[in-house]
């Protein structure tokens, strides 16, 4: 009862925000659309469209080294696409019955990580200048990750995968792999889309109005608020005040992309309803790789 009154809380509120800066939310939302259609549309479409044809062109017979590839497959798609390359290809999983139920909650939470390019590119080179920290982060997130993966497979998928029966999944007669690859892939798009652009929209209005309302406000609060909505933002600002706290600015940079944000939460979370996955393991994966993660950056590479 408590959490849907939340829910009508922040959206009256919300909604009263967005009446109150009109202007503003005019700007998030241009700001929103900018950032999808010239620096997310034109790489995420063809990426998507590229691995689900990918998996459609590689079915999956029912055996243990057969699942074993086809997990790591998975996790390989992902970890190269960023999210939700991952939540998009684990649903055409469940989707064509490639995997159970079971396994596409697991996998949803394993097989989620952000993109090398951004990373590498905006990260790396656009806010530290090197690229050192993108390259150790990446390589502890991978390492940490299919120790998991792998842990999950001896676990669960050696064991019990053989005996759930499941026929060779083939495309259905008459349907184009590349052609199912490209009506399959646009909702993602939208949904990614949309996602961006609304909190975009929101983060800028409630920053407008947070120093509005509160001059004065700590800069840290700042910060948690724009990491939380929108992690792009969140590790721009982190940089900004973190200049010259080189320890501190690598900890919170690897904090914010273990974490992510909800617009990020909230595009796999879509996709994955749509196979009516659960997220609890996804959200329990998620505390505990925000946990272990920067600890472990720090006390490895600090």
């Amino acid at each position: 009862m408590l959490i849907p009154l939340l829910y009508l809380l922040i959206c009256i509120t919300l909604i009263c925000l967005l009446l109150l800066f009109p202007g503003v939310a005019h700007e998030g939302t241009d700001l929103g659309v900018e950032l999808f259609m010239e620096a997310l549309f034109p790489y995420l479409l063809p990426y998507l469209i590229l691995t689900q044809w990918f998996i459609r062109l590689t079915p999956q017979k029912s055996n243990s080294l057969s699942r074993f590839k086809l997990y790591f497959k998975t996790y390989g798609i992902s970890a190269l696409g960023g999210f939700p390359t991952g939540a998009a290809t684990i649903t055409y999983l469940k989707k064509s019955k490639q995997i159970s139920l079971k396994e596409a909650n697991i996998l949803l939470s394993i097989c989620h990580s952000p993109s090398p390019l951004f990373v590498l590119g905006f990260v790396g080179n656009d806010l530290l200048n090197d690229t050192t920290f993108s390259w150790q982060y990446l390589i502890l997130y991978h390492v940490v990750s299919m120790i998991i993966l792998t842990g999950f497979y001896f676990y669960y998928g050696k064991g019990k995968i053989d005996s759930f029966s499941f026929s060779d999944v083939q495309p259905p007669k008459n349907q184009n792999p590349f052609t199912s690859s490209i009506k399959d892939s646009i909702p993602t798009v939208l949904v990614v889309g949309s996602t961006i652009i609304f909190f975009t929209t929101i983060y800028t209005v409630v920053m407008h109005s947070v120093k509005s309302f509160f001059p004065d406000i700590h800069s840290g609060v700042m910060l948690s608020i724009a990491a939380m909505l929108e992690m792009t933002n969140g590790l721009k600002i982190g940089q900004e005040l973190f200049t010259g706290q080189p320890t501190l600015l690598l900890v919170i940079l690897a904090l914010f992309l273990t974490s992510q944000s909800l617009s990020i939460h909230m595009q796999v979370a879509v996709i994955a309803k749509s196979e009516q996955l659960s997220l609890k393991p996804y959200i329990l994966m998620r505390v505990f790789y925000t946990l272990l993660i920067p600890s472990l950056y720090f006390l490895i590479f600090l």
